[in-house]
């Protein structure tokens, strides 16, 4: 898989183009703003749309679906319980196929009850549940700090320590991380329990 890291908008977000080399299908992750520059890297490289996948029903994250779908005629997948519109969902464990590409999908949710992560190929697309150097915020509505940390520390502590992690804003001092970095180096990471991760979430 090739990915294209792509940074939009004025809240310091990434939206991903992920590409299937053999076949040049494609999917899109999370497009916001800067369409024009997703259009450009598609029309350039001639991909293939396949999906727009969504980690998260915030507006920061889904903004660009409907004039990418009126672009590249792909559908929307979001997870099961987004109250957002969509054509096809998915829950933990489903796979997301393009190409002879596949990407798995983690329901991790805490920063909003809908959120996923996917993972294949060494690559964690990570949404607004793991940053580098830290996590999603909890004040939001649907926000959970007890989901959080069972998302953080059931799921994502459990993957391989080699996954190239690609977070859903540019908020670290990296743009991209690894799993096994932010295990060492993450304060969010640390072991600790359920009751000690609510204290320090506040």
């Amino acid at each position: 898989m090739i990915v294209h890291q792509i940074p939009v908008g004025p809240m310091q977000n990434f939206s991903y183009i992920v590409v299937d080399e053999n076949s040049n299908e494609s999917i899109i992750i999370d497009p916001s703003w800067n369409l024009m520059e997703l259009e450009l890297i598609i029309k350039e490289n001639n991909l293939k749309i396949k999906y727009i996948v969504n980690t998260h029903y915030h507006d920061d994250h889904t903004r660009g679906n409907e004039e990418m779908v009126a672009s590249t005629k792909a559908p929307i997948i979001q997870h099961e319980s987004s109250t957002l519109k969509n054509d096809i969902t998915v829950k933990d464990g489903d796979f997301i196929e393009f190409g002879n590409s596949k990407l798995k999908v983690l329901h991790t949710p805490g920063h909003s009850p809908d959120s996923i992560c996917l993972v294949g190929d060494g690559k964690l697309f990570s949404g607004d549940t793991l940053f580098v150097g830290n996590c999603g915020r909890i004040d939001l509505p649907g926000g959970s700090a007890s989901e959080l940390y069972h998302s953080l520390f059931d799921v994502l502590h459990s993957l391989d320590d080699d996954l190239v992690m690609y977070p859903g804003h540019n908020y670290g001092s990296t743009e991209t991380s690894t799993i096994g970095k932010e295990k060492m180096t993450n304060m969010i990471m640390q072991k600790r329990t359920e009751q000690q991760f609510l204290d320090m979430m506040g």
